[in-house]
């Protein structure tokens, strides 16, 4: 049974008095009188065909019929108040896209985001993870967290980090304590992200020649091969930013050998004919700061979970 228009109204109507169980409350906070609540409810239990409530001498009391509808209507309105409050947001609240590789949100720019809401209590994140370049027209990203030589067409480009290649694994794959020399790493199973550089140019770096290379672990996402990495499928050449949270854990070691300067760096990146917001600006000087500060901060935890006195808190916990 489909309910017509016209008795939507009598729907409202019974919702309150459903959330009351009292018509004269009901009527009070709807500006009605107790008669015509009733009348309502009395007109939607006659197109429904149930009694909705049970009339009793001291009230109203709700039917099982009716607790149904009335948790039905009232999850109804919750969603329609919910959309009509994002219909007309806030006017103190500031809403921000950003864009960016899964790999350094993941690892790098969410465990830093605490810090920026923090000094922009107003401003609201928006984050996209993609790995191909987004569209920044109106409806898009404002601003992009890309990796690559820094040019891309119709984007203008600001450096944020460089970036270095580096040998890591699982403290507890088997063969790593015994590592002493990069050409013992060949030993391990190696996994490989796809990037452009990859083991062949660490080796060569290393000065390390003649390796067959040819069998690897291929994850088509730096994050996955880097879990691979801490589950202990092998070894990965890792980005610096990316391994950083799983060194500090101890998921991760770095192994012996040289650190790779990457060919690409991040950039911050929008579109070159739309002008930044304020809150872009303030967001694109925050991650020039962020990006002085190689170490990724801990999650805050309360003092009960960690079992320390209040007075000590980590260093990396600090704003």
């Amino acid at each position: 049974m489909l309910l017509r228009p016209a008795l939507l109204p009598a729907l409202g109507v019974f919702a309150v008095a459903a959330r009351h169980q009292n018509f004269a409350h009901a009527a009070e906070e709807l500006h009605l009188t107790a008669s015509a609540v009733s009348h309502h409810v009395r007109r939607l239990e006659a197109l429904l065909g149930t009694v909705l409530f049970q009339r009793h001498a001291r009230g109203v009391r709700l039917t099982a019929e009716g607790r149904q509808l009335a948790d039905a209507a009232a999850a109804a309105l919750s969603d329609i108040n919910a959309v009509a409050g994002n219909l007309h947001p806030q006017a103190d609240v500031v809403p921000l896209r950003i864009t960016t590789l899964r790999s350094l949100s993941y690892c790098w720019l969410v465990p830093r985001l605490p810090r920026f809401t923090r000094l922009h209590p107003r401003m609201r994140i928006e984050l996209q993870t993609s790995s191909e370049l987004v569209r920044f027209d109106e409806n898009g990203p404002e601003l992009g967290i890309r990796y690559g030589l820094g040019q891309w067409p119709g984007l203008a480009a600001h450096h944020l980090m460089d970036d270095e290649l580096c040998p890591v694994a699982s403290p507890a794959l088997p063969g790593v304590s015994a590592l002493r020399e990069p050409a013992q790493i060949a030993t391990l199973p190696l996994v490989s992200d796809m990037s452009p550089q990859g083991w062949r140019d660490w080796f060569r770096a290393a000065g390390v020649r003649g390796l067959d290379l040819t069998a690897q672990h291929i994850f088509s996402d730096s994050t996955d091969a880097m879990r691979a990495a801490v589950y202990g499928i092998g070894a990965v050449l890792a980005r610096k930013h990316i391994a950083q949270p799983y060194l500090q854990r101890y998921e991760l070691v770095r192994l012996p050998g040289p650190a790779l300067k990457a060919r690409y760096a991040y950039y911050i990146v929008h579109a070159e004919h739309r002008p930044l917001s304020p809150t872009a600006v303030a967001f694109m000087d925050w991650l020039k700061r962020e990006a002085l500060d190689e170490r990724t901060p801990v999650p805050a935890l309360p003092d009960e979970l960690l079992n320390r006195p209040h007075d000590q808190t980590p260093h990396d916990q600090r704003s």
